[in-house]
Formats: structure tokens, C-alpha cells, sequence
């Protein structure tokens, strides 16, 4: 889910190719929901934006794991665990 408009991310998919929607969340209403809208800390500086994580949601809409402040490498390992794939 992104914080960009529906508009942003239909160029942004446009331009590399995807081939998956794209969620946007322009009003932060389901990120800060689920916790990913925080404030951070960036050269000493602070503002609002969005703490990649990860929610797998079952197909009943269950939370099934939570991975907060997701570092890139090694998490599709983590995920893929989590599914048992």
C-alpha cells in the first residue's frame, strides 16, 4: 500500500511494466490503522511516512503474521516461511 494517488501509481506501474494493482492509501486511513504510518527520522530530521512492513491477511481477513520495519534482504525468505511455500 501506498501513500501516492491512484494517478501517481497507474504511471508508476505504467512505466515498469506491472502487471498487479497497485493500493494507494492517499489519506493514511488503513496504514495508520495498521501501524505503518509513523513518525521517522531521517539526517536529524522528522516527518510522517510509512514504516515498510508486511501483513500476510489469510483469506478470512485474519492478520496472520506481521513483519514491521521490513529490511529488504532476506525478507521474501522470511515470508515465504511464513506461508510455508
Amino acid at each position: 500500500m501506498s501513500a501516492d494517488s491512484p494517478e501517481k501509481l497507474a504511471k508508476f506501474r505504467n512505466k515498469h511494466g506491472l502487471n498487479f494493482p497497485l493500493a494507494s492509501d492517499a489519506d493514511h486511513k488503513t496504514l495508520e490503522a495498521y501501524g505503518a504510518w509513523q513518525e521517522k527520522t531521517l539526517y536529524g530530521k522528522k516527518s510522517m511516512g510509512i514504516v515498510r512492513s508486511t501483513y500476510i491477511i489469510d483469506p478470512q481477513g485474519k492478520v496472520k503474521a506481521v513483519f514491521p520495519r521490513v529490511k529488504v534482504d532476506g525478507h521474501i525468505q522470511q515470508v515465504l516461511a511464513a506461508l510455508k511455500l
